[in-house]
C-alpha cells in the first residue's frame, strides 16, 4: 500500500463534489482527511437516496473520516481551532465569506496556524459581478463555453456525469499539492483559489486557442471533425467509437476494415482537410456500413486493421472488460453497518502499486469520538458535547 500523503492532515468542510473530491484526491494518496458535517444532516450528497449513505455521497468520500460539528456554536469552534493547529490543509467550497462568517475564514485560520494551506473553491471567484450567484456543474458548464461544444443546438439537452464539479476538485488537489511542496521551502501556507468556472475553460482549452487563432468560434462537432472521431451504431443496436486522428494510414486502415477501399480515393474523403470538410457526408456513409453487421463483427474487423476504436460500452460492459479487469480498476470494500461498498481506486500508480487502502466511505459522524480524543478531550467533555447537539 502506498500513500505518498501519509502524515498529512487535511479538514475538509467540503459538500456536493468540488470540496469532496478535492479532499478524495488527497485521501486517495494517503492524507489523513477529516470531513467535518452538520449534526443529524451532514453533506447534503447523503441523503440523494435515503439513509444518508446516497452512491453520489460514496463516489467523492472514500478513505475518509467524518467528524460531526454544529459549527455555530462555541464547543465546535473550540474543536476547529485545535484541528487547524494541527492541521496541513483546509478545503472549503462554501459560497465566498460563509466561513468567515462563522469564524473561520483564511486570515484567521492561518494567524493560527502559518502553515496551513487553506483551499476555497467557489463557483465563479471570490469576488466580481457573480459572486453572490448560485453555481452548479451546469451553470459552470454552460458559462464556460463547455456546453457549447457539447450540446446539439438541434436537440439540446445536457447529458453526461458532473463534470464541471469534478475538473474543479481535481484543479483543487493540484493547487494544494503546489503549495504544500513550496511550504516545505518556505514553512508557509498558501492561501489556493479555484473557481468552477475558470477550471472548466482551463480543462476546455483547446477550442479557445482555434478561436484566438482564427476568429472563428468552434461548435460541437469542430473537434470531432478535425480528429475524425465518429459513433457508430452497429445493426444490433450497440455503438462502436473511432478515432482516426490525422493519420491517413488509418483512414486507409478503415476503409479496408469494412470493404469500401474505393473511399480512400474520393476527392471528398481523399485528404485530412477533405474528410474534415466533409465530416456529415463521411458520417452517413460509414454509417450506412457499420449498421449492416453487429458491434462483435466490427470489433474483430477494426482490430485485424489496426484501426483506433472502442465499443461504447455501457458501464456493465466496463466493470466486465478484460482490460479494465486486468487494471484492477474497482475495489471492494465493506462498511460495518452499510455492508458492502465498490469504490474506483486511485488511477495513479506509484511503483506499480496503486492501493490506496480499503477504508469505505463514513457512516455521519462515524469517527467523530476518535478524533475527539486524538485532540484530548476526555470521556466527559465527548458526552456533554453530544448532550448540547455540538457532535
Amino acid at each position: 500500500m502506498t500513500r505518498v500523503l501519509e502524515g498529512t492532515r487535511v479538514l475538509e468542510f467540503g459538500t456536493f463534489i468540488t470540496g469532496p473530491c478535492a479532499g478524495m484526491l488527497l485521501a486517495d494518496l494517503g492524507a489523513d482527511v477529516v470531513k467535518i458535517e452538520q449534526p443529524g444532516k451532514g453533506d447534503p450528497f447523503r441523503g440523494y437516496e435515503g439513509k444518508l449513505y446516497s452512491p453520489q455521497f460514496r463516489s467523492y468520500n472514500a478513505r475518509k473520516r467524518s467528524l460531526t460539528l454544529d459549527l455555530k456554536s462555541a464547543p465546535a469552534r473550540e474543536v476547529v481551532e485545535r484541528l487547524v493547529a494541527g492541521a496541513d490543509v483546509l478545503i472549503e467550497n462554501y459560497r465566498p465569506g460563509v466561513l468567515d462568517g462563522l469564524g473561520f475564514g483564511r486570515e484567521r485560520l492561518h494567524g493560527l496556524n502559518p502553515r496551513l494551506v487553506y483551499c476555497s473553491i467557489t463557483g465563479f471567484g471570490s469576488s466580481g459581478p457573480y459572486v453572490d450567484r448560485p453555481c452548479y456543474d451546469t451553470v459552470a458548464q454552460a458559462l464556460s463555453g463547455f456546453l457549447s461544444q457539447s450540446v446539439d443546438a438541434e436537440n439540446p439537452r445536457v447529458v453526461g456525469p458532473a463534470l464541471a464539479d469534478a475538473v474543479s476538485g481535481m484543479y483543487a488537489a493540484y493547487g494544494i499539492l503546489g503549495a504544500l511542496v513550496e511550504r516545505g521551502r518556505t514553512g508557509n501556507g498558501r492561501h489556493v483559489e479555484v473557481a468552477m468556472l475558470d477550471s472548466l475553460i482551463a480543462f476546455g482549452t483547446s477550442p479557445f486557442a482555434g478561436y484566438f487563432a482564427t476568429g472563428k468560434v468552434p461548435g460541437p462537432l469542430s473537434r470531432p471533425s478535425v480528429s475524425q472521431a465518429y459513433a457508430l451504431a452497429c445493426a444490433d443496436g450497440k455503438l462502436v467509437a473511432l478515432h482516426l486522428a490525422s493519420v491517413d494510414k488509418f483512414f486507409q486502415s478503415l476503409t479496408a476494415a469494412i470493404g469500401r477501399s474505393e473511399l480512400a480515393s474520393d476527392a471528398r474523403f481523399s485528404s485530412t482537410r477533405s474528410r474534415a470538410a466533409n465530416y456529415a457526408e463521411l458520417t452517413a456513409e460509414l454509417q450506412s456500413v457499420f449498421g449492416k453487421q453487429p458491434r462483435e463483427y466490427w470489433l474483430a474487423r477494426l482490430t485485424e486493421h489496426d484501426v483506433p476504436h472502442a465499443p461504447v460500452a455501457t458501464l456493465d460492459e466496463v466493470c466486465a472488460d478484460p482490460q479494465v479487469r486486468h487494471n484492477d480498476v474497482f475495489q471492494k470494500m465493506t462498511h460495518p453497518t452499510h455492508g458492502e461498498v465498490m469504490n474506483v481506486r486511485r488511477p495513479v500508480l506509484y511503483d506499480g502499486d496503486r492501493d490506496a487502502g480499503a477504508m469505505p466511505p463514513p457512516a455521519l459522524g462515524e469517527h467523530s469520538e476518535a478524533v475527539l480524543q486524538e485532540l484530548g478531550y476526555g470521556r466527559e467533555a465527548i458526552e456533554a458535547m453530544k448532550r448540547e447537539g455540538v457532535i
